[in-house]
């Protein structure tokens, strides 16, 4: 059975892609592979290809043409209309894309391993500058997905892949908990679940959100919790203690037949509302029906307004994302409702809502001290606590 017919809300563009490559076809384009011309790719670049070869990113099956690039920098769509707000790209510096002729087939490696075969379709030049101020609504380097941007090479490559070995990561970091689209719309089948709310965060789990994905999942038949674990900030918790702080509160405060965790190995772009869009349509095409969206989603700094990823979606019909974003307000506990509300329904003033930041919750967690029990639950702050400490005697 198709498994995209499995779920009620098909892939973005129709069609879930796969890019894999199995059995003799799969080996002797491995053995091709080892006598072309090697391209190594950076971990944005090895994230995206996992995505693209799962699905995860259909309607795409390769890195951005110039047709595509162009158009989802200047209208957060394709070349053939479909909305899609990031672009997938490749890119080298000027002299390695010299040596490289249209149609020729490339590896794509992690290091000096070939995972998978490119063919080069176009090689064009591309504008940082005007990339960065549409993707990010910034030219400054102290954004770090600008920063990213900036310090890639001057030339893009555009082309389809096949992949025949999936990178180290997608083997090795959280493989019980690396489902493919294919696999969760089958899950969520399995489950009876036909309408699924999907979660993104790349943050442990406070009582805010507790809060929002409870509401949500008072309206739904499951909770998709989502974490992204691609590339992040330096100074983000890292991706074990989060999964672990997950899987505490889930444990212990979440209905174990109506939640499914799963990671999303996803690089974080910090591109705010352009990425809140991109967000929904990667979670669409792994089953979900809604998406949930808050305040300054995927945002960084000051660089966005608080509800901007919300209002980007107004700039679309129902139908062109296919996916029904469902939009929070800011949320915390309040010392006066005794309990955590939003501002659309506390009456009281800033004094007495407990928030951190997520600068005084790092602050906190290395300096060992538990977290207020109205910003997280003990079980989920004493899991921090103990990743932090662990990670920063690796460090030591």
């Amino acid at each position: 059975m198709n498994t995209a017919s499995m779920a009620t809300i098909p892939p973005h563009g129709g069609t879930l892609v796969n890019r894999m490559l199995h059995g003799e076809t799969r080996e002797a384009v491995r053995e091709r592979a080892a006598t072309m011309l090697k391209v190594a790719l950076n971990p944005v670049n090895l994230s995206d290809l996992e995505l693209i070869a799962i699905g995860a990113f259909s309607p795409l099956t390769g890195f951005m043409k110039q047709s595509d690039y162009d158009r989802v920098i200047h209208t957060m769509r394709l070349a053939s209309g479909l909305v899609w707000p990031i672009p997938i790209t490749l890119s080298l510096d000027r002299e390695t894309a010299d040596r490289i002729s249209i149609n020729q087939e490339i590896a794509l490696c992690e290091g000096d391993v070939p995972l998978a075969v490119m063919t080069v379709a176009e090689k064009f030049q591309y504008d940082k500058e005007v990339e960065a101020e549409n993707v990010y609504r910034t030219r400054e380097d102290a954004h770090p997905g600008v920063a990213r941007l900036y310090g890639q090479g001057e030339i893009l490559l555009g082309g389809d892949f096949w992949v025949f070995e999936l990178p180290q990561a997608a083997r090795t970091e959280f493989p019980e908990l690396r489902h493919t689209p294919a696999q969760t719309r089958r899950i969520f089948a399995q489950n009876g679940w036909r309408r699924v709310v999907g979660f993104q965060t790349r943050n442990p789990i406070h009582r805010a959100h507790e809060y929002i994905q409870k509401t949500a999942l008072e309206i739904v038949d499951g909770l998709f919790l989502h974490p992204l674990v691609g590339e992040t900030k330096k100074d983000d918790i890292p991706a074990d203690v989060r999964i672990e702080s997950y899987q505490a509160i889930l444990r212990d405060y979440y209905p174990a037949d109506r939640v499914m965790l799963g990671v999303f190995p996803a690089a974080m772009r910090y591109a705010g509302p352009r990425e809140a869009v991109f967000h929904a349509i990667c979670r669409k095409n792994y089953g979900c029906t809604h998406f949930i969206v808050g305040r300054d989603h995927a945002g960084v700094g000051k660089y966005y307004g608080t509800y901007d990823a919300q209002l980007i979606f107004d700039e679309f019909t129902r139908e062109e994302i296919g996916i029904t974003p469902l939009l929070y307000e800011h949320a915390f506990y309040c010392r006066k409702c005794g309990a955590v509300v939003s501002a659309k329904t506390c009456p009281h003033g800033k004094e007495e809502w407990v928030y951190l930041s997520g600068t005084q919750v790092r602050e906190m967690l290395e300096n060992g001290e538990a977290l207020p029990v109205e910003f997280t639950r003990p079980e989920v702050s004493q899991v921090l606590i103990e990743g932090m400490r662990r990670h920063r005697n690796k460090r030591e």
